[in-house]
């Protein structure tokens, strides 16, 4: 298969179906290419903030047709059991990937958008044109390619992205849960190693996601033998564990998850949601930042495709300074806070802070948090 068009998206998770929904809706060339077969579980939060709701309708989304579950407050927890509870100021909502990507899928196809079950092995560069190459031999051509494959690939090896050829200790574990909890609230409870999110997405269930460094995690001998141990010494999760029941018959995993700094764009490629940056899932804002990315891009290749007033070179510049603009502090907010939040003495000093004042933990969230997306 040999085909052009003018802007390829490598990935269909949240940033590239986004992306897709977007140009095509301005009646431009679009082809995704996603390796997996819809619809899918992932390893992921599942909780979005409500700054991209806005966008969301720009994009004629209505995630309300998922039963999404509001959320407005948030409880931390430390590995012994003291508790930090607060408002979100912005609130945000629960959805599956399983139900949100799928969703997003079939709009992108209702679109037009020429969607490609395939895994792209390599990227070539020109200067003219962009050349890429599937698994399956497929050869396209395209004027722009939009990198939006995730948090790790074998293509960025190809690519020479300094992080891949680092070894990551972080693993993440996700399930769903049957349980009774407060469905407006996203908890995050602490453990010795890492920290788990439980929160409430469509069709009452828990999304349980955790994150442990593999140091921890390989000292036993399988993920039930862990969470038994180690996730069950905080007594809020201890309780979770021994009160609910798995939906899934075994849970889902990811391992080597970098979260050292990337580049928004790389060998000419724009990279978009956890392919640019990573933000530690604690933040609870790694599914806005992806859709929010989609957005900055889309509107700079939107304007050009219909003014030609910017060189290649120049929406490289202008993508790089708003991606860096927009999400250079969350990410490093994001950093300090993991640091604080991994360290018992200092979730203990936190928790002592955070209950004489209460309002410090709002601006606090306020720091890996946007304002609401404003469209164009």
């Amino acid at each position: 298969m040999n085909s052009h068009t003018h802007i390829l998206i490598i990935g269909g998770g949240l940033a590239g179906l986004t992306s897709a929904i977007h140009l095509a809706k301005a009646q431009i060339s679009v082809t995704l290419i996603e390796r997996d077969v819809y619809p899918k579980h992932k390893v992921c939060g599942e909780y979005i903030s409500n700054e991209v709701l806005s966008y969301l309708d720009f994009l004629g989304v209505n995630v309300n047709e998922l039963n999404p579950v509001e959320i407005s407050e948030l409880n931390i927890s430390t590995q012994k059991g003291k508790m930090i509870k607060s408002e979100l100021p912005l609130g945000g909502f629960g959805i599956s990937r399983y139900a949100l990507d799928y969703y997003l899928w079939n709009k992108a196809k209702s679109f037009g958008v020429q969607m490609i079950h395939d895994q792209v092995i390599d990227i070539k560069y020109d200067h003219k044109a962009f050349q890429i190459i599937t698994t399956n031999n497929k050869v396209l051509t395209s004027d722009y390619v939009i990198g939006a494959y995730g948090k790790r690939s074998g293509l960025d090896k190809n690519l020479k992205r300094d992080f891949s050829y680092k070894k990551s200790p972080w693993l993440a574990v996700k399930a769903h849960y049957k349980a009774n909890l407060d469905t407006k609230t996203v908890a995050l409870h602490n453990f010795d190693g890492g920290y788990c999110g439980l929160s409430y997405v469509e069709n009452n269930t828990v999304n349980a996601c955790y994150l442990v460094n593999y140091n921890s995690f390989k000292k036993y001998k399988n993920i039930k033998e862990f969470e038994k141990k180690v996730l069950c010494e905080n007594p809020y999760l201890k309780e979770f564990f021994e009160n609910s029941e798995q939906v899934f018959e075994k849970p889902i995993t990811i391992s080597q998850i970098n979260f050292d700094k990337k580049k928004p764009v790389e060998n000419h490629i724009f990279m978009l949601g956890d392919a640019a940056g990573l933000i530690h899932p604690l933040c609870g804002n790694g599914m806005a930042m992806a859709i929010q990315s989609s957005q900055i891009l889309c509107e700079l290749l939107v304007e050009n495709y219909s003014t030609k007033i910017y060189s290649f070179e120049e929406i490289e510049n202008l993508y790089t300074k708003q991606w860096n603009s927009t999400f250079s502090k969350r990410l490093q907010a994001g950093r300090i806070l993991q640091k604080v939040l991994l360290s018992n003495r200092f979730q203990q000093v936190a928790q002592k802070i955070a209950n004489t004042v209460p309002s410090i933990v709002p601006e606090i969230i306020k720091q890996t948090h946007g304002k609401p997306i404003v469209c164009q």
